[in-house]
């Protein structure tokens, strides 16, 4: 008997894609904070992963790529002369609660793979 592991997984493999895209997207907007013009770009998660789980598609970061969540652009709380909207204190802070989130979904992977474990040895 073969085990579906996006079955055992549920949301959370799908959370974990879409959180590693999104750090892509942050990290970039942080890369870029001194950069003239530079405009700072995020994604709705939740909407995103609502839309991976409805489309049923499997691959949240592969719906990027087509389009299907589309990367919006931040609107700066305090715009500066240069035409750049990344704001460092802000893109920090989306960043760490990212990478809290994404720890997360990871402990609950480890923990259903773990407990996976334990029935399989019995």
């Amino acid at each position: 008997m073969a085990i579906n592991f996006d079955k055992v997984l549920g949301m959370h493999g799908d959370a974990l894609r879409l959180r590693a895209e999104r750090m892509k997207i942050l990290a970039s907007n942080l890369a870029n904070v001194n950069t003239p013009g530079y405009q700072a770009r995020d994604i709705d998660f939740a909407a995103s992963l609502e839309r991976a789980l409805a489309d049923g598609a499997g691959d949240a970061a592969l719906a990027l790529d087509d389009g299907a969540p589309e990367l919006l652009y931040r609107v700066p709380h305090h715009p500066s002369q240069d035409g750049n909207t990344v704001e460092l204190g802000v893109e920090q802070a989306e960043f760490s609660q990212n990478a809290l989130d994404f720890q997360t979904s990871l402990t609950f992977i480890g923990m259903k793979l773990r407990g996976l474990a334990k029935v399989i040895e019995g």
